[in-house]
C-alpha cells in the first residue's frame, strides 16, 4: 500500500488545482427519503458536483412510450427525490447536474430505432415532454447543469433537426450549463456539439487485457485515447466532460470497463490502479473540465466494501485515492 501511495504522489505530481474542476459522484436514485446523514460520506471525499439521475423506461429499442415519474419507481429517481436531493446538496454548497436517463431492461439506448416515421414522431414527442419537464425542475432548483440524454447514438443522428430543436426549446426555460452524454465508443459522433456547453463522455475505454493492471500499462493505453478527445476539444472549442468514469473492483477491470454483466474475483488493487491513472491523465488538462464517478450509493455504510465487485469505490481502497485527489 505504501509502494502505492509513493506512486500515486508521482502520478499527481503535476496537477493543476483540481478544486477548480467538476470534481464528481454519480449519485444513485435511492429507494427511500434522503437526508444530510446520507450527504455526509459525499462531503468528506471532497466532491463538489453531484450528477442526480431520473430515470425512464422503455419497454424495447423499437417502443415509444416513456414511462417516468411513476408513482411504483423509487423515490430518487422521481421529481419529489430529485428536487428533495438536490436541496440537501446545495446546502452543502456542492453542485448539482440533473441526468434524466432511459432504461430498456433487455436493450442499450444506443440502439433505440422507430419502424416508422409515425414512431420516431411519438418517440420525439414524449421524449421532448420527458427532458422538458426535467429542464424546468433543474431551472426551479438552480441547478447548474444540465443533461439533455444520455448513449442515445442512433436517435441522434437518425433526427438531428428535432435534437437542435430541443435544445433550443430548453435554453429557453433553462439557464443553466447543459451537456450530452455519449458512450465511449461514439462520442464523436454527435451532430449538434457546437450547442452544448460540454462535450460530455461516458469513459468506459477498453485499456488493458491485463487481470491487474499496472499504472504504466495503463498510463500507455490513454496515450492515443486522449490525443483524440484532446483533438475534438480543440476542434469545437469546448471543454470535455466525463460525465461518466469508473471501473468495478474486479479483474480485468479495464478491458472492457462497461460490461457490467461480466463476472469476475473481487480485486480492488486493479480498481485502485484504474482509478488513479485517468484522475492523474486528465484533470491536469486546461481543456478538461472534470467528471463524475460511478456511482455513489446513498446507504454508505452497506455498500461496497473488501467483498463487492461493482463499481462504487465506497469503504474500498480506491476511496482513499478520489479522496485524496479531490483535496488536492
Amino acid at each position: 500500500m505504501m509502494k502505492f501511495f509513493i506512486s500515486l504522489a508521482i502520478l499527481f505530481s503535476t496537477f493543476v488545482n483540481s478544486q477548480k474542476k467538476i470534481n464528481g459522484i454519480s449519485f444513485v436514485a435511492s429507494n427511500r427519503i434522503v437526508s444530510e446523514k446520507e450527504i455526509k460520506p459525499v462531503i468528506k471525499i471532497n466532491a463538489n458536483w453531484v450528477t442526480l439521475m431520473p430515470f425512464a423506461f422503455l419497454k424495447t429499442e423499437t417502443n415509444t412510450n416513456i414511462v417516468y415519474d411513476d408513482e411504483r419507481q423509487w423515490w430518487g429517481e422521481r421529481k419529489i427525490g430529485v428536487e428533495q436531493t438536490a436541496a440537501l446538496f446545495h446546502n452543502q454548497a456542492i453542485k448539482v447536474m440533473i441526468k434524466p436517463q432511459i432504461w430498456i431492461p433487455n436493450g442499450f439506448t444506443g440502439n433505440i430505432k422507430m419502424k416508422s416515421e409515425k414512431d420516431w414522431q411519438i418517440l420525439e414527442n414524449n421524449y421532448q415532454k420527458f427532458i422538458l419537464e426535467y429542464a424546468l425542475l433543474a431551472q426551479k432548483t438552480n441547478c447548474e447543469m444540465f443533461c439533455i440524454g444520455t448513449e442515445l447514438n442512433k436517435f441522434v443522428n437518425a433526427r438531428p433537426d428535432f435534437w437542435n430543436q430541443l435544445i433550443k426549446k430548453i435554453r429557453l426555460i433553462y439557464n443553466g450549463k447543459i451537456t450530452y452524454a455519449e458512450n465511449w465508443d461514439k462520442f464523436q459522433n454527435v451532430p449538434f456539439i457546437k450547442y452544448l456547453d460540454f462535450i460530455g463522455i461516458d469513459a468506459y475505454f477498453p485499456l488493458s487485457d491485463q487481470k491487474t493492471p499496472d499504472i504504466d500499462s495503463l498510463s500507455i493505453a490513454w496515450v492515443p485515447i486522449k490525443s483524440q478527445i484532446k483533438k475534438l476539444s480543440k476542434k469545437f472549442n469546448k471543454p470535455i466532460l466525463f460525465t461518466e468514469f469508473g471501473y468495478q473492483s474486479k479483474d480485468f477491470t479495464a478491458k472492457e470497463p462497461w460490461n457490467h454483466s461480466q463476472q469476475a474475483d473481487v480485486n480492488l488493487v486493479a480498481q485502485q490502479n484504474a482509478l488513479a491513472v485517468v484522475l492523474a491523465t486528465f484533470w491536469k488538462e486546461k481543456w478538461f473540465a472534470g467528471g463524475f464517478l460511478w456511482k455513489w450509493y446513498d446507504n454508505y455504510e452497506q455498500v461496497g466494501g473488501s467483498k463487492d465487485s461493482d463499481y462504487t469505490i465506497q469503504n474500498k481502497p480506491a476511496e482513499l485515492v478520489l479522496e485524496k485527489f479531490y483535496k488536492e
